[in-house]
């Protein structure tokens, strides 16, 4: 949902809030960090422990063979890497085929 607010710009706001409401699972043996002199084109580096990382992707990605991972900001700033647990939600309505009209006048 899109509110206009005070200012020249939209603040955008989540109408599903409870998105976040799962509690964080961290990527073990993951982490990702920049450097002061990168150049522009890089926009950081994963490093991965692999005695650590093993057992993690075993672990979550048993189901479906891939493991989704988020690189986000924490409250201090720095990025950390934590898995993605979203799940489409197969309860919700299917979309309706759309039907032709031969009547079109184009």
């Amino acid at each position: 949902m899109v509110v206009p607010s005070d200012h020249d710009c939209l603040t955008i706001k989540r109408e599903n809030t409870n998105i976040m409401s799962k509690e964080k699972v961290f990527a073990d043996g993951f982490s990702f960090s920049t450097r002061d002199n990168q150049p522009d084109f890089v926009i950081g580096r994963v490093s991965v422990k692999i005695e650590d990382a093993m057992p993690f992707l075993k672990e979550h990605g048993a189901k479906r063979g891939w493991v989704n991972l988020n690189i986000l900001t924490g409250r201090s700033g720095k990025p950390y890497i934590e898995l993605d647990t979203f799940e489409p939600n197969s309860n919700a309505p299917k979309t309706a085929a759309v039907e032709e009209d031969d009547n079109l006048p184009f």
